[in-house]
């Protein structure tokens, strides 16, 4: 799959929202692996990637630790945005694709908020309950 025009122009202001929102978790540690590859970290523990055009998959997306009956039940919810991310998904973690023409960013803050709680030492996790 190839990257739209719609998706490109989106791409840039799209992942500075996401870095932001990550950011603000106590912390948190971004480190860019490559063009568009980010992994979000606490403590060495990642938590969430930003995937740009990951395997070539034609998709922008969050992509982030969650439960396997929390990721069955948001794809079985809404097909479009979410998707089992290939690799991690038989852990449980969920995508949810930033590249459509609307972007739930409350449920991608959620999604970030549960991803750092479960891998974050918990004085820091419940620092952001």
């Amino acid at each position: 799959m190839t990257l739209t025009a719609n998706q490109l122009s989106a791409a840039t202001p799209r992942r500075e929202r996401l870095l932001k929102i990550c950011a603000a978790l106590p912390e948190v540690a971004i480190e860019r692996r490559g063009d568009g590859h980010i992994a979000f970290r606490v403590r060495r523990k990642i938590f969430a990637y930003y995937l740009f055009d990951h395997h070539d998959d034609g998709m922008i997306a969050f992509c982030c630790k969650s439960s396997l009956s929390e990721q069955r039940r948001l794809v079985k919810d809404d097909t479009d945005a979410f998707f089992v991310p290939a690799y991690l998904g038989s852990k449980g973690w969920v995508a949810i694709r930033l590249d459509l023409d609307e972007v739930d960013w409350e449920t991608v803050s959620e999604l970030a908020r549960r991803a750092y709680q479960d891998v974050a030492p918990k004085k820091l996790a419940a620092a952001i309950e």
